[in-house]
């Protein structure tokens, strides 16, 4: 019991706390993106996975569902801009796709027909790489796809779903499930993958490499040492060697994963509350054109 009364109070207080660091971090921008300052490093590294982090996002998404209970159309404009930006981003990195497959194209036709062991783009100074590593890129292409499309694909349905029950109950319950799905499987999935990916990201940007049982006193007083080590090493002599991209990719996966699950939880609250009348309201989906509608959903 007395473990339960301290889970709470703990809660509680760093709910408080999270107002006070939300405005503190916006009145002291230097002491964390003051990046000439090494400690400043250090200070972005740590509170970027921290419990502080936490709670001031938790607060601010927290706030505004309880203002969106109160004035419904305010959530709507949050579902309709975090919806509008998966999309945004979605639409345009699905573009990486093209360029994979012409950029293949390319590396054949250097390859087989002009025999040539390099690529070069670009007038004056041009950008000159041996071919494999056009080859070995490719994978980002790839994962830019994979990591930035994966919200804008949720919100246009895209993504495989195992019905068990959904589909035989009532309208109202399947928000529920929907609000349950995102609060209970992918918002806690993205928190531990943003805490994972964090660290790993800045494992490979800086030495002394930061670690997530580091206390802040610590990564603080390894600041002294800290020098950027940006990791340039490719599976091949003459490989890709961006492959600290695929770092950032994953944080920014996880970050996009987190904002679709509180438009997700939004959207379903506000479906549940204002009927079947509702659905799918102001949600932007992309269509085939006119008369394809039989193809809608699958593509």
């Amino acid at each position: 019991m007395s473990g339960l009364l301290d889970g709470l109070i703990w809660f509680v207080t760093n709910i408080g706390l999270g107002f006070y660091n939300f405005f503190y971090a916006l009145t002291h921008p230097g002491l964390w993106l003051d990046w000439s300052n090494k400690e400043a490093i250090m200070r972005f590294v740590y509170y970027g996975g921290s419990v502080e982090f936490f709670f001031v996002v938790f607060n601010l998404f927290a706030l505004v569902f309880i203002i969106g209970v109160w004035r419904n159309e305010f959530l709507w404009a949050w579902v309709r801009g975090l919806e509008g930006f998966a999309n945004t981003v979605g639409r345009f990195f699905a573009w990486a796709g093209l360029l994979m497959v012409l950029q293949q194209i390319i590396i054949v036709f250097m390859q087989r027909i002009f025999t040539r062991p390099d690529i070069s783009f670009g007038f004056g100074i041009p950008l000159q790489f041996d071919i494999s590593w056009f080859a070995e890129e490719l994978k980002l292409y790839n994962a830019m796809v994979v990591c930035l499309c994966m919200a804008y694909t949720f919100v246009q349905g895209g993504h495989v779903r195992v019905d068990l029950v959904y589909s035989q109950v009532s309208f109202r319950i399947k928000k529920l499930i929907d609000m349950f799905g995102a609060l209970f499987f992918m918002v806690p999935t993205a928190v531990l993958i943003w805490l994972y990916g964090w660290f790993f990201l800045w494992r490979h940007l800086i030495v002394p490499n930061p670690s997530a049982t580091d206390t802040l006193d610590r990564l603080l007083s390894k600041s002294r040492a800290l020098r950027w080590n940006v990791e340039t090493i490719g599976f091949s002599p003459n490989g890709f060697n961006g492959y600290f991209l695929f770092k950032i990719l994953l944080c920014a996966f996880t970050a996009m994963v987190f904002l679709q699950a509180m438009a997700v939880l939004y959207r379903s609250y506000l479906e549940w509350k204002e009927g079947e009348e509702s659905e799918n309201k102001y949600l932007d989906r992309d269509t085939l054109g006119e008369g394809e509608e039989a193809y809608e959903g699958t593509h």
